[in-house]
């Protein structure tokens, strides 16, 4: 299935994301254009990801790419407190509010 989208327009993409939405009970709801505040946390998580690993890094294989994607994700929801998490990582949070019972998060 994945193939199929992946040799069609982003037209084709949408309108099959749409159906498979429908059919499972899902509403899809979009942010305005124009309008990136209303997805803040996926924006500022886009540019963090963005600075700190794409603009870093020259991949040359795809391999090498998921190694270091991998290691960055792991430093990310296991060592790196966030200040909207009441400095925590999201490994401390998942498990804090979990009752202690173990989450992956990667």
């Amino acid at each position: 299935m994945l193939d199929d989208f992946s040799r069609e327009g982003p037209e084709f993409v949408s309108a099959q994301l749409a159906g498979w939405a429908e059919q499972h009970g899902i509403d899809l709801e979009f942010t305005q254009p124009g309008k990136p505040t209303q997805n803040s946390y996926v924006e500022r998580f886009n540019r963090i990801f963005r600075e700190e690993v794409l603009n870093f890094y020259v991949f040359s294989r795809l391999s090498e790419i998921r190694t270091i994607v991998d290691a960055w994700v792991q430093e990310y929801n296991e060592q790196r407190p966030h200040e909207s998490l009441g400095n925590l990582t999201p490994e401390e949070f998942a498990l804090k509010h979990a009752g202690g019972s173990s989450l992956a998060l990667h």
